[in-house]
C-alpha cells in the first residue's frame, strides 16, 4: 500500500467492485461483512466470469469445476466457501479417482489420490519403477498431512511476527517434501520412469501438460483429493457463482449487469470511481478491479502508476510465453444416450498427426470428461454429456478471424456487451473442422458416439475474450512458479493489492494472485483485510448459516475398489449413476459461435 494511502484520511464507507466473477463477489461478500456499502459492476448478463455454464436445448454445457479445492473440510480453503455460501445446501461429490491418463496403446494410468492405492496400480503397470513409484506415493502420503496446516484465511503480508513463526512451526515437520517437490520439475521428474507411459503420464496428472510445474501442484491437488477436498459441487459452476451472488444479495449488496467499465475515475492521485462505456458515472470511496489485470492497467487506468516493478511486468514479462495461462479450445456434445464406459475424466494422448488437426494446441492430448457423471442434474434422464478440451494458444485463431474481439449491440432495446460477433468463413470452417477431428478421435475410443449426438457446442479462445474480457482467452491469469507469477505475488507483498502511488484502489481476484477458483475467492477475502487494516477496523467473517451444511458423496470410478463405508460426512455411492435409459430424439446443430451464458 503506498505512504499516501495510509495517511489519515476521512472514514470509507463506500465501494465499486468491478466484475462479477469469484473474485469480485468474494469481495463483496467480505466487504458487506465489514460494513462496506459495495456495488459490482459487470459487462455480463449473469455473474461467475469463467466459472459459467449455458444452456443448449436440454442441456446445461459446464465449462468451468472439474475440481473445487476446499469443496470438503478438513482445511482452511473449506471455510472460505462456507462462508461465501458457496456450498450450503448442495451434494458435493468426490470421485475415488482423480484423473486417468490413456497412452496411445490403449494402456491406463488411473492417478488415485488414495497413496496406497495408487502405490499398487503404479506396481501392477511396472514392476520395474518400484523404488520411483514408492517415491512419489511417499512424498503424497507427507503431503496429504500437509494440506491441514496449509494457510489460506490471511496473506503472509497481513501476518505479525507471531502468526508467522507459528505458520513456519506448522510446516516444519514436512520442510523437505514440501523443498523437494517445489525444486524439481515434473517434466524431469518423470524421466525416471523406465515405463514410457509413466513417464509420458506423469506430466498429465493435472489433465494437461504445465511443463513448468514443479511436482509441488501435482501433489497440492491430489492430497487435496485425496482428503475428500477436490470434488464439484451440485449444480456446477454457475450453480456455484448464483449461490455466491444470493450470499452477496442476502449481505444487502448490490449488482449491476450490463455494466461495461470504461475507465476508473481518478482525482489527486486517488480512485473516486468508475465510468461506464455509456458514459454514465459512480462514486465510491474506494475501488476494486476484479477485472482482468492487462485491461485494469492499461486501459481502466491508461497505463498510469505503474512504477518501473509494475511497468516491467505489464509491458514486458507479460508478452513472454508462457506466462499466463493459455485459453481452452472446447467441444460439448449433448448424447442421446448413456455411456455407462465413458468415465469422468480421461485425458488422452493423441499421435502428432492427429495433434496437427487441433489449431492452437499446446500438446498432443485431449482431455475427456464425461460431464454428466460430475453434474448428471444438467442433463436430461438417460443422456450424457461429453467436454473435450485442449490447451490452445489464441493466435491462429486470431489469424482466421475477421471480425472484432468484442463489441456492443442492442437486442430488445438493451445494450449487451457480449453477444456473438461475425468472424468469417476461414474460423467458422476451422473450428468445424477442430470440432470433427475430436469427434473422429471420441469414435475411436467410445464406439457409437458419432451416432448418439444431438448437440454440439464448440468454443475457442476468442470466445473466452468475448465474454469476460481476460487477455487472450486465459481462464486463470498469471502462472505460479514462472517470472511473471512469482513477480506479481513479490509486488503484492511489497505494496498490498493497490497500486503505488493511486489511493483507495485494489485489485482482487485471480489477477492479484496465482491459482484457480480457491485463489479467486481468498483473494477478495485477502483484499478486504488489507482494507480493514488500512481503515484501522478488525477484519470480521461469519460462516452462512441460511442453508444447511453440504451432504458429501464419493463415487467410485477405478477398479481397484476399496471397501465400501458410510460415516457421518462421506457416503460411498456404490451404485450411483447419472443418466439412466437411452431417448430417440433428432439432432439439434446449434448457431454459429454462440453466447455462453446468454440462456440460463
Amino acid at each position: 500500500m503506498s505512504t499516501k494511502t495510509r495517511q489519515a484520511r476521512p472514514a470509507r464507507k463506500s465501494m465499486i467492485i468491478i466484475g462479477a466473477g469469484l473474485g469480485g463477489l468474494s469481495t463483496g461478500c467480505y466487504a458487506q461483512m465489514n460494513g462496506y456499502d459495495t456495488q459490482i459492476f459487470e459487462m455480463h448478463e449473469i455473474p461467475g466470469g469463467c466459472c459459467t455454464s449455458w444452456d443448449r436445448g436440454d442441456y446445461t454445457l459446464d465449462c468451468c469445476i472439474s475440481w473445487l479445492l476446499g469443496s470438503g473440510p478438513g482445511n482452511e480453503m473449506h471455510q472460505i466457501w462456507l462462508e461465501l455460501g458457496a456450498l450450503q445446501g448442495k451434494q458435493v461429490r468426490h470421485f475415488d479417482v482423480f484423473n486417468i491418463v490413456r497412452g496411445r496403446d490403449g494402456r491406463k494410468v488411473y492417478f488415485y489420490s488414495d497413496p496406497d492405492r495408487l502405490q499398487r496400480h503404479l506396481m501392477d503397470l511396472s514392476p520395474a519403477d518400484a523404488k520411483h513409484i514408492r517415491d512419489f506415493c511417499d512424498g503424497l502420503r507427507r503431503f496429504i498431512k500437509a494440506m491441514a496446516v496449509y494457510p489460506f484465511l490471511k496473506p503472509v503480508g497481513l501476518m505479525n511476527t507471531w502468526e508467522r513463526t507459528r505458520m513456519m512451526a506448522s510446516f516444519a515437520p514436512y520442510f523437505n517434501v514440501v523443498r523437494k517437490s517445489i525444486t524439481k520439475l515434473m517434466a524431469d521428474y518423470s524421466q525416471k520412469f523406465q515405463d514410457p507411459l509413466l513417464r509420458e503420464a506423469f506430466n498429465f496428472i493435472l489433465y494437461e501438460k504445465h511443463p513448468n510445474f514443479p511436482v509441488l501442484p501435482n501433489y497440492f491437488q491430489m492430497a487435496s483429493h485425496a482428503m475428500l477436498s477436490a470434488g464439484v459441487p451440485e449444480g456446477g459452476s454457475l450453480g456455484l457463482s448464483r449461490s455466491m451472488e444470493a450470499r452477496y444479495r442476502r449481505l444487502n449488496g448490490k449488482v449491476t449487469y450490463n455494466a461495461k467499465v470504461d475507465e476508473i475515475i481518478v482525482e489527486n492521485d486517488t480512485a473516486v470511481g468508475v465510468r461506464l462505456t455509456d458514459g454514465r458515472e459512480f462514486r465510491a470511496d474506494i475501488v476494486v478491479s476484479a477485472a482482468d489485470g492487462e485491461t485494469t492497467m492499461m486501459r481502466f487506468l491508461k497505463g498510469r502508476y505503474l512504477n518501473e516493478e509494475y511497468r516491467r511486468l505489464y509491458t514486458e514479462v507479460i508478452n513472454e510465453p508462457m506466462m499466463t495461462f493459455p485459453g481452452y479450445f472446447i467441444v460439448f456434445l449433448g448424447l442421446k444416450r448413456d455411456f455407462p464406459e465413458g468415465e469422468p475424466c480421461t485425458t488422452h494422448l493423441i499421435t502428432e498427426e492427429e495433434a496437427a488437426k487441433l489449431p492452437g494446441i499446446r500438446h498432443p492430448s485431449i482431455n475427456v470428461q464425461f460431464r454428466s457423471r460430475h453434474y448428471p442434474e444438467l442433463a436430461p434422464e438417460g443422456t450424457s454429456i461429453v467436454y473435450a478440451t485442449y490447451f490452445c494458444d489464441i493466435e491462429p485463431w486470431r489469424e482466421l478471424s475477421e471480425g472484432p474481439e468484442q463489441e456492443d449491440r442492442e437486442r430488445k432495446g438493451e445494450v449487451l456487451h457480449t453477444l456473438p460477433t461475425r468472424r468469417g468463413r476461414d474460423y467458422q470452417t476451422a473450428k468445424r473442422k477442430a470440432r470433427d477431428a475430436i469427434v473422429e478421435l471420441l469414435e475411436q475410443r467410445y464406439p457409437g458416439i458419432k451416432r448418439a449426438i444431438k448437440v454440439r457446442d464448440v468454443s475457442t479462445p476468442l470466445t473466452q475474450v468475448r465474454y469476460t474480457g481476460n487477455r487472450d482467452g486465459t481462464v486463470l491469469g498469471w502462472q505460479p512458479f514462472v517470472e511473471g507469477g512469482e513477480m506479481l505475488e513479490d509486488l503484492v507483498k511489497k505494496y498490498g493489492p493497490g497500486m503505488p502511488g493511486l489511493a483507495n484502489f485494489y485489485q482482487s481476484g485471480v489477477w492479484a494472485t496465482t491459482g484457480g477458483l480457491i485463489r479467486a475467492a481468498a483473494a477478495g477475502r485477502h483484499v478486504v483485510q488489507f482494507v480493514c487494516k488500512d481503515d484501522g477496523k478488525t477484519f470480521h467473517a461469519e460462516i452462512d448459516d441460511t442453508l444447511p451444511p453440504p451432504e458429501h458423496i464419493v463415487v467410485p470410478v477405478g477398479p481397484d475398489m476399496p471397501p465400501v463405508f458410510e460415516d457421518a460426512t462421506y457416503k460411498w455411492a456404490s451404485g450411483w449413476r447419472g443418466n439412466g435409459a437411452a431417448q430417440d430424439d433428432d439432432e439439434v446443430e446449434p448457431d454459429e459461435e454462440l453466447v455462453p451464458g446468454a440462456v440460463v
